[in-house]
Parts: structure tokens; sequence; C-alpha cells
């Protein structure tokens, strides 16, 4: 990290590895959190913590209405089945501002969506629909990054003849009756698009995590994974029994240091080699914004002769020029990642995930995958959909979405700087978040966005740093310019409202506008 004044910006790394493996410049700023910011977020924690022992202990001299699960008197003596200290923060702070999360829509949840107006009269503990539709909310929250979350078109239209022709369900796992044509039609496909010899695809993104690295490594074998990494990515590695040690977020001298130290002391107490050291990284980290440090990445996995498993649930089909992910925005051999993952929840507008890899590797989880042999096959429809918005990504339609969204995001991050607003992560990341800081801050603005027909995602702890409370926007090839200037205008207004904008780095100098500036170029 190198300092420039109050704002931190990860730029080209100094190592002898650095440098000459990227071929375009890559920065991601964090800008710092102002000192008053950060004292008065503590200072607003406190006194929540503070108002919310006094309502515990109201309720429990009965006080105040208990609307907490709780045992009943007869079994005070048996195990508790709920801690009160670890749903504290449930009780007393998030239900505050629950409101905020679980809203229902009724519509398709493309670049705009309808929501169902609720309301809640016990002050968030039950809501009840009022029979109002919100209609055309801009949806700046959903992962819709190419815009393929739509009822209508080539996608849709493609979808609905796999269900007339396969059905909705296939009732059977794909080792016994769920084999269809489809779903190895689309694991040749996936194996295309990765570049890489064979791939296999599963019908729950969170499964194909959390079920395939317990099949990967186990006992005597090293998990070395990023502190950001994905609740799926945890638990896969909680469930291998596998030795499991942190390193850094996207910090390459934190990772060497645990491979240097892995290798020359080997496993705990008898100092045996490991069997297998797994490095475990995401393309784009969805709560930060940033984008993996892959070329690095790769040369220390080369250097020490690990494993690298990728994670591109966020980053297929939203990065590099082809759409391929993270691998193809910085032109590296697709050989160089041994396990590589993905989702087709997002870019791809459907459900389900990947892995790709060596046929061998596919081969033994066909055959060791607890998600290939027990899990019900993937919905025909759902592969229809795959298939078609992954032709489309590959440009055999014509199309051009990876371009827009490209667009899109760099417009959106650069006017949000331009407001004062403090963004962190990659400049070519459509995952925006934007930081509040302040816990009372985190419900205003969503519902003050609402106001202004705004949908967007708000994130605190524990998601997040207890300090580090953000609104996390979605860019998606869907939006408009009207629509990201109709989010930016509201972004702007709440922002004044709410007093929201932190950033302390230099301004550039009021633009002209695209007209003007092309006019003195010309002239």
């Amino acid at each position: 990290l190198e300092r420039k004044g109050r704002l931190e910006i990860a730029t080209l790394p100094t190592g002898p590895w650095g440098p000459s493996l990227y071929k375009k410049p890559f920065e991601e700023s964090f800008e710092e959190t102002p000192l008053l910011v950060a004292v008065l977020t503590y200072m607003g924690y406190g006194i929540l913590t503070i108002f919310g022992y006094l309502r515990d202990f109201l309720r429990h001299w009965s006080i105040e209405k208990c609307q907490v699960a709780r045992e009943k008197e007869e079994q005070k003596d048996f195990v508790p089945l709920y801690q009160d200290f670890e749903n504290f923060y449930t009780r007393n702070l998030y239900m505050r501002i629950r409101d905020n999360w679980n809203r229902p829509i009724c519509s398709v949840p493309g670049a705009k969506m309808d929501l169902v107006e609720s309301v809640s009269h016990d002050f968030n503990w039950t809501f009840e629909h009022t029979g109002r539709v919100v209609k055309d909310v801009i949806n700046m929250g959903s992962y819709n990054y190419l815009g393929f979350a739509e009822n209508n078109g080539a996608c849709a239209d493609a979808a609905i003849e796999a269900t007339e022709k396969y059905g909705v369900g296939v009732a059977s796992s794909r080792c016994e009756m769920g084999n269809l044509d489809i779903h190895e039609e689309l694991e040749r496909l996936v194996a295309r698009f990765l570049g890489v010899e064979s791939s296999m695809a599963f019908g729950m993104g969170f499964a194909t995590n959390s079920m395939n690295i317990p099949a990967l490594t186990g006992k005597g074998c090293l998990i070395l994974s990023d502190e950001l990494n994905h609740a799926s990515l945890v638990l896969g590695a909680r469930l291998a029994g596998s030795t499991i040690r942190v390193f850094k977020h996207n910090n390459m001298q934190s990772l060497e240091k645990l491979l240097r130290d892995a290798i020359a002391h080997g496993q705990p107490r008898t100092h045996r080699p490991w069997k297998k050291i797994l490095i475990v990284v995401e393309g784009i980290y969805s709560m930060e914004g940033s984008i993996v440090r892959l070329p690095e990445v790769v040369a220390l996995k080369k250097r020490y002769k690990a494993y690298l498993y990728l994670d591109e649930a966020h980053s297929i089909g939203a990065l590099g020029p082809n759409g391929r992910g993270v691998v193809d925005y910085f032109g590296l051999d697709p050989k160089d990642v041994d396990i590589m993952m993905g989702t087709f929840t997002k870019s791809f507008g459907a459900a389900g995930g990947y892995i790709g890899g060596k046929k061998e590797l596919i081969d033994y989880l066909r055959c060791h995958s607890h998600s290939a042999l027990y899990a019900i096959s993937m919905s025909p429809p759902v592969a229809q959909q795959i298939i078609s918005s992954m032709k489309s990504i590959m440009g055999e339609d014509g199309t051009t979405l990876g371009r827009q969204l490209s667009e899109n995001t760099t417009y959106f991050r650069r006017k949000l700087r331009e407001m004062g607003f403090i963004i962190y992560g990659n400049d070519d990341s459509p995952v925006v978040p934007m930081m509040l800081y302040m816990p009372a801050k985190i419900g205003a603005f969503g519902r003050e966005m609402l106001k202004r027909n705004i949908g967007t995602v708000v994130v605190g702890f524990p998601a997040t740093p207890i300090i580090e409370s953000r609104a996390r926007f979605c860019v998606s090839a869907a939006h408009t310019r009207e629509m990201l200037d109709t989010a930016l205008e509201a972004t702007d207004e709440v922002g004044d409202l709410l007093q929201l904008k932190y950033s302390r780095r230099e301004q550039p100098l009021p633009s002209l506008g695209w007209m003007a500036e092309e006019s003195l170029l010309q002239d």
C-alpha cells in the first residue's frame, strides 16, 4: 500500500515477480476512514449497545414485551436452545433497520423492478403488506451484471422451449436417472468457454464450493484462504478437515510467508510434508469490490508447487475482453489455475455453479463429490438459460454486453467519486461499495433511496468491520445512462441530506460536459 495523503491506493507491487506480470496498470483505492467519523461510529454502536442491555433488562422483568424466542419456564434446566448474548445484535441493533431487507419483489428483478409495500406496527418485529405496489424501482442491488434476468428475449424463449420438451424437474441425481443430454451440452459449452479440458455443472452455487472442497482436500492438507473469502468457501474448507491458515486480503507478502513456513516446517507436531497445499481466492470480492492479484498468486503457486482454487462467482461474464472472467482480464492461461469455479446465478441470470479443469479432476469429482452424487440434477430450463446466455457472452449472436457493463461501471464509479463519496475497490469492478460508516445511516440511506425509487443494498456489522458499514451498488449492462444518472442524482441528494460525503481526496475541476469537451478537442 502506498500512502498518498490520507488515501490508500493499492498499486503495482514492487517485488521481484510484480510489475512484469501485469499488462496494464492495476490500482485499487481504499480511502482511510476519517478519524472523527471512526470515533462517532464507535460512539454510535456504544450507545446502541447500552440501550440494548437496558431493553433486555426491561424484557427480563416483563416491563417491555419480549418478542424474541425463549425457552419455556419448564425447560429452564435443559441445555439452552437460544443464547441470548449471541442474539443480542439481532434483537437490539439489526431489528431497528430490518425493514431495509427481505422486501418482496413482484416482478422480474431486471434493471427495474416492482416492490410490494410492507409496513410494521411493532418496530420491525413483524410486517404486513399494504396491497400497494411500488412500480419501476431502479434496481441497483441485484447481481444482474449482463442483464439476463428477464422474462422475454431469446434466452427466455429458449428456456420455455426446454420446459415444454423436458419439464421443470428431473427428480433424480446425475448418476442415476437425471443425466440429460442438455446437461452434457452445457458442460461441453462451459469447458469451451473457459478454455479448459472438461467441466461439471451443479444445481446450487453455494454447494459447488461447500461440497467440492471437501472432496479435493482432507486430513494432512493445508488450505491457504484469503481473509475475505465467501462463506461457502469457508464452510467447504472447514468441512474438509484440513488445516486452514488465513492470509491478509490480496496481500502477496502475507501469502508467501505462509507458503514458506508451510514448506519449511511441514505439518504440526510431526513436521511431515503437507500432502497438498491449496490456495483459495475469489475473482471479485463482493463486499470490497476488489479484484484478486491473480498474476502474482499464479507466480507464487508455481514457485512453491501449490494448487490454486479460483472462485469466479462475481467475475465470470463480468470481467475480461471476452467475458471469461478474471483469467481473461489479466490475459493468463486457464491451465495455470488448477480448479476454476464459478456460478451461473449472476452474469447468466440462472442458478447453479460449475467447476472446470483437467479431465482427470472432473472425472474424480463425478465419483467423489457429494453435490454430484446426492443432489438433484439442474432443472432443464435453467440449463437452457445458461446455454443461451453463455453463447450470447461468447458473441455468437453479435452482442457486446461486456463493453456496455465496463462503460457503465467506469461512469458510475467516476461520478460517485466526483461527488465526494468514499468508494472502495477496483475501477473495473461492477461491485461498487460506498461507505456509510455510522449505524444510524445504514437504515436511513436505504429508506431515503427507496423514497426516490432506487433499490439499494446496505450492509453493516457483522458482515463488515464494525466501522465500515456501506451501501453496495451493483452495476448492470441493462442500466441505461438515464437510469444511472437518476440513481446518481438520488445518491447525491441523499448524500447531502445524511452528510455522507466523507472523501478528502482532491476532486477534479468541474467538467464542461462531454459535448463541450468534444468540441474543444475538435477545435
